[in-house]
């Protein structure tokens, strides 16, 4: 399969996207802001290119996954009715709107309910969004999200959960370190394609041993 080209509207399509995610996203303070966008568009187009997926589609879901996003707004129903109402005003074929929504609906971690995705583009950008959850920027994001949800960076009396619903991995309390063992070691073995796991498996090892010594500390033997 041969790496398209982007045409001029699409490069114009992105761009407007751009402008759009970078005004919905650029104030957020959970660590689901614009730069978190940007570095998952720049591994998405990277991924994009070594697995031959399609860069537009690609690139586009990647800048609007967030716009979307349920902790980010009233509903996970009223996140992607305002991406589908933004793709409806502007000049995405139909079948590039459906794909865009199905990769956004589908994209997020969900105490890991959702479920596998379907193409290729899917695959990809949902990786990359993976891959900014892994390593050092992730630990910056957990305990920095940790904080704006009033959750401690650590309390031994609060024990990581095994088993959860969704509504309890939104609502529940936790601890920033929890978090690390509910979701951000879990993410590497979720990993789609052959380029982000070798991406992937580094990063986590940074993170495992970011958090042995983080117990270590904890317990004054560091």
């Amino acid at each position: 399969m041969e790496i398209k080209v982007l045409t001029e509207l699409q490069e114009q399509l992105i761009r407007e996207a751009e402008q759009f995610a970078r005004a919905e996203l650029e104030h957020d303070q959970t660590g689901h802001d614009w730069w978190h966008i940007q570095r998952v568009v720049q591994m998405a187009k990277r991924l994009a290119r070594a697995e031959k997926a399609d860069e537009f589609i690609c690139t586009v879901a990647a800048l609007l996954h967030d716009v979307a996003d349920e902790k980010l707004n009233v509903s996970k129903q009223a996140g992607l009715d305002k991406v589908r109402d933004w793709l409806a005003q502007h000049d995405f074929k139909g079948a590039d709107q459906e794909h865009i929504i199905e990769i956004i609906s589908n994209l997020s971690y969900n105490a890991g309910k959702n479920p596998p995705m379907r193409t290729l583009e899917g695959q990809v950008v949902q990786d990359a969004d993976r891959i900014d959850a892994i390593g050092a920027i992730a630990i910056a994001r957990a305990f920095l999200y940790a904080g704006v949800k009033g959750n401690p960076i650590h309390d031994p009396q609060i024990s990581p959960r095994t088993e959860m619903t969704t509504e309890q991995y939104r609502q529940e309390k936790s601890t920033g370190i929890n978090h690390f063992h509910e979701k951000l070691l879990k993410l590497n073995s979720l990993i789609n394609t052959e380029s982000a796991k070798q991406i992937a498996a580094e990063r986590h090892s940074y993170m495992e041993q970011y958090v042995e010594r983080f117990y270590r500390e904890w317990s004054g033997e560091e």
